[in-house]
C-alpha cells in the first residue's frame, strides 16, 4: 500500500496502482526477481509492449482504464473515442483551463502531475532515492563538473504514475540546451521497486539538459524512463526561448520520473512539501501548481 499526501484536503490517500499485483510479484518474490532481471528490465520487453500500445488493437484498454482509475476526461482536448491507440490516450493533452499556470515570476511551479518529494541543502553523493537508499548526481548524469555546481542546492523528484497526465513542462521562461541521452535498464520507478533496486535512477534510461531560467538561475532537468517507457520524447527546440508552462516533452506508456536540480539559494520550497518529504510521504501535485518561491 502506497500512501501520499493530498495538499488540498490535507489528508493521506492510498494510491491506485496500475499493475499492483505484477509489481509486488516481480519485485518481492524470488521467481519474479529472476524474470525481472532476465526479461522485464530489458529494452526489448519495453519496446514490444510499447509497440502494442501504439497499435489500434490497444484501443480496447482505454475505456476500462478510464473507469478503473477515474480519469477526468472533461479536461482533455480529445474525447475517449478520438484516440487511435492506448499510447495516444496515454499522452493526451489537457486544456489550459484544466491545468492553470501560476504566472507570477517569483512563484515556482510543478513541471507536471505526479507525486513530489523535495530535498534542500543536498549532498551530491547522498541523494535520497527512498529511505535507506541513496545515489549520486555524478552517477545520474555522468558529468562530475556539472554535478558539482548543484552542491547544497534543491532536488525535486516528481514521480509520474501510469494514471497521471504524462507531459512535462518548463517551470519558468528561459532557454533549454540540447538533451543528452544515457542508455540504461527499464526498472519500475514505483516505490515498491525503489525499495528493492539500489541506485535505480542511475541504472535506468535517462535524459538530461541544462535550462537557463530567467528567474531561478541555471537548472538541471533529468527525465528517467521506466518499465514499458520505451521512449522519452523531447518536444522543445534547443536554444530557443520558451515560456513558463510550455511543454518540454512527454513519456509514452509506463510510470516515469522527472527530477529537477536547482542551485543553492535560488528557491524556497513550500513548507508542507518539505515536511511531508521528511516524514517519508510524497505530495500530490498538478502541473502549474505552486510548489515554492524565489529567494
Amino acid at each position: 500500500m502506497i500512501k501520499y499526501y493530498n495538499r488540498k484536503t490535507k489528508n493521506y490517500e492510498v494510491e491506485k496502482v496500475a499493475g499492483d499485483k505484477y509489481l509486488k510479484w516481480s519485485y518481492s518474490s524470488p521467481l519474479g526477481m529472476g524474470v525481472l532481471e532476465m526479461l522485464i528490465k530489458k529494452k526489448f520487453f519495453s519496446k514490444i509492449y510499447g509497440a502494442y500500445c501504439d497499435s489500434k488493437a490497444s484501443r480496447k484498454k482505454i475505456k476500462p482504464f478510464i473507469k478503473q482509475f477515474d480519469i477526468d476526461m472533461s479536461i482533455c482536448e480529445k474525447s475517449e473515442h478520438d484516440f487511435i491507440s492506448f499510447n495516444d490516450f496515454f499522452i493526451r493533452k489537457l486544456t489550459s483551463e484544466g491545468r492553470p499556470i501560476e504566472n507570477n515570476k517569483n512563484i515556482l511551479i510543478s513541471p507536471g502531475d505526479g507525486r513530489l518529494s523535495a530535498y534542500e541543502d543536498i549532498a551530491l553523493d547522498n541523494l535520497v532515492q527512498i529511505k535507506g537508499l541513496t545515489y549520486s548526481l555524478r552517477e545520474l548524469i555522468n558529468d562530475e563538473k556539472i554535478a558539482k555546481e548543484y552542491a547544497h542546492g534543491t532536488c525535486l523528484v516528481l514521480r509520474l504514475c501510469p494514471t497521471d497526465y504524462h507531459r512535462f513542462h518548463f517551470i519558468d521562461n528561459g532557454i533549454c540546451k540540447e538533451t543528452k541521452k544515457i542508455n540504461g535498464h527499464y526498472y519500475s520507478v514505483n516505490p515498491i521497486a525503489l525499495q528493492k533496486v539500489p541506485k535505480l535512477f542511475c541504472q535506468n534510461k535517462r535524459e538530461w539538459s541544462i535550462f537557463h531560467s530567467e528567474n531561478f538561475g541555471e537548472l538541471l532537468h533529468v527525465e528517467v524512463g521506466a518499465t514499458c517507457v520505451g521512449t522519452i520524447i523531447q518536444t522543445y527546440t534547443p536554444d530557443k526561448k520558451v515560456l513558463k508552462g510550455s511543454e518540454k516533452g512527454y513519456f509514452k506508456f509506463g510510470g516515469s520520473t522527472t527530477i529537477i536540480f536547482i542551485k543553492e539559494n535560488k528557491v524556497r520550497i513550500d513548507e508542507d512539501i518539505i515536511e511531508q518529504t521528511k516524514l517519508g510521504y510524497e505530495s500530490k501535485v498538478l502541473m502549474g501548481e505552486k510548489i515554492g518561491v524565489k529567494v
